[in-house]
């Protein structure tokens, strides 16, 4: 093999890893080049965090963990630090500005927290190399204890990219969203913001080229973006140049707050997994982006199976418009997950619950988009020794996962647990605690074997600060994406093109 040959394999795989971008399995390619491929760990990732609340009651906690990956070396650096320039709404910005960390982890396996007051807090961009590279994850989690949005907002910081769907966002009066856009780079990004309603699309100039400076964040309220109020809306965020991280940041004047993250790409089939026991309203929002109609099959997966709930057994979604059904209290006293399958030739969908808990005055929302299965490992931040409830979804044929519960932000000894999830239902249960823990911990679950497992963690605060009003959030438990497929240098490289 001749030197630029070598050179060009070289140069694909430090690509692969330091961008952690890679295909399970090389689409295309021959059967025995595909598997010859190796997986190693991403030596680089990117997380950003919106700021968390425009409220002076407000009290953000951040919590870092990355899980230890075998084969991703023994040194390593991350660091989590404000925005260097804030803007308001898109208008104006502000001066530049270099402040400390918020986060510096150490090293796997030892989750850190950091703490944030008031209205002011910023934007957070960040990166980890080396052995804090892979799966790195952060939890951002704000207790906001009155006014519009009060509740707890809890919100995954997310890794830039171009492209996001958020079915579930709405322009109503009784409602204050806004879609925050942070870009991690140094030169601008130019976002379009694009709105769907119940009959189509919203003509809007105003979302259009919106522009994100360098190491800045921008919160766009989405009422701006319409002269019509839409009770249910889906949102489309798209980087004309650049790229974003993009999360909106849902208030009702009733029902509290929280934040809304980006549905998986559109598939046939949707999981929703980690309705609450006790949620007394769930609503369902769907977009079909493509040309064609969707027309989907709703079923719960209950702890005992799948069931189809009384009144909503299908759900028809016209292209390009945005459909949404209140499902009442479809739980019934039973924790669940949604699934939506295809029936007959059905485009690809984008999807989100809006769940809500207590009564009256008393009420709490949170939200749960459309997520991707566990698949080799996921990790949620930010448990504590009491509130956290772990909901693990088998769609379809039985499936066994691995969950561990990480040492204490200040002190513990991580456990392990192994749970099997009978096919079609959810399990539901109160995940495994370190001992001694001390401080926040981190749980990761990997799948062992049999079928595709999903899951979320729904994280409550029996103990805040608005006594009757049951704070909740939840988070979904994606694949982390932690390794890449690498190709070994006697394998050919046009495997790994798409």
């Amino acid at each position: 093999m001749n030197r630029t040959t070598l050179s060009l394999i070289a140069a694909a795989a430090a690509l692969a890893a330091v961008t952690g971008f890679a295909a399970a399995t090389a689409p295309g390619g021959d059967g025995d080049s595909a598997k010859a491929a190796a997986r190693l760990p991403v030596e680089r990732s990117s997380l950003l965090c919106p700021a968390p609340s425009t409220s002076d009651l407000a009290e953000t906690a951040y919590t870092s963990y990355t899980p230890v990956s075998q084969g991703s070396g023994s040194s390593g650096k991350a660091a989590l630090s404000p925005a260097t320039r804030e803007l308001t709404d898109g208008a104006g910005s502000g001066k530049g500005k270099a402040d400390k960390p918020v986060l510096s982890p150490l090293k796997p396996g030892s989750p850190v927290a950091g703490e944030a007051s008031g209205a002011e807090s910023p934007a957070l961009v960040g990166s980890a190399d080396g052995s804090l590279a892979p799966g790195w994850t952060v939890q951002q989690t704000t207790e906001v204890a009155a006014g519009t949005g009060r509740g707890l907002l809890g919100v995954n910081c997310s890794a830039p990219d171009t492209d996001f769907w958020f079915p579930g966002a709405s322009t109503a009066k009784e409602r204050s969203d806004y879609i925050h856009l942070t870009n991690p780079d140094d030169s601008a990004a130019v976002v379009d913001v694009q709105l769907y309603g119940a009959k189509g699309a919203i003509k809007s100039d105003v979302g259009e080229g919106i522009q994100v400076q360098p190491h800045s964040s921008v919160p766009v309220l989405l009422s701006t973006l319409t002269d019509k109020p839409q009770t249910n809306i889906t949102l489309h965020v798209t980087a004309r140049s650049g790229r974003v991280a993009a999360a909106v940041l849902a208030a009702d004047d009733k029902l509290g707050g929280d934040w809304l993250p980006a549905s998986a790409d559109p598939a046939g089939t949707v999981v929703l997994p980690g309705i609450p026991k006790d949620a007394t309203s769930v609503r369902l929002v769907a977009f079909t982006p493509g040309d064609n109609d969707a027309d989907l099959k709703v079923q719960l997966a209950s702890p005992t199976g799948r069931i189809t709930p009384a009144g909503h057994e299908s759900l028809h979604v016209k292209s390009g418009m945005t459909a949404a059904v209140d499902l009442g209290d479809v739980t019934r006293g039973e924790a669940g997950s949604l699934v939506l399958t295809p029936t007959g030739d059905s485009a690809p969908v984008v999807a989100a619950l809006r769940v809500v808990r207590g009564k009256g005055d008393d009420q709490e929302s949170a939200f749960i988009p459309a997520t991707r299965p566990v698949g080799a490992r996921a990790t949620v931040a930010d448990n504590r020794a009491k509130g956290s409830t772990l909901s693990l979804t088998a769609p379809g044929a039985a499936g066994t996962v691995k969950v561990t519960a990480s040492a204490g932000t200040e002190g513990g000894t991580p456990v392990t647990k192994t749970y099997t999830v009978k096919g079609g239902t959810t399990m539901s249960v109160r995940p495994p605690v370190p001992a001694g823990l001390k401080g926040a911990y981190a749980l990761t679950v990997e799948q062992v074997s049999g079928g595709e497992v999903y899951g979320s963690r729904m994280l409550d605060v029996p103990d805040a600060d608005v006594p009757g009003v049951p704070m909740f959030t939840v988070q979904t438990l994606p694949d982390d994406r932690g390794t890449v497929s690498v190709p070994h240098a006697d394998q050919d490289l046009s495997v790994l093109q798409k």
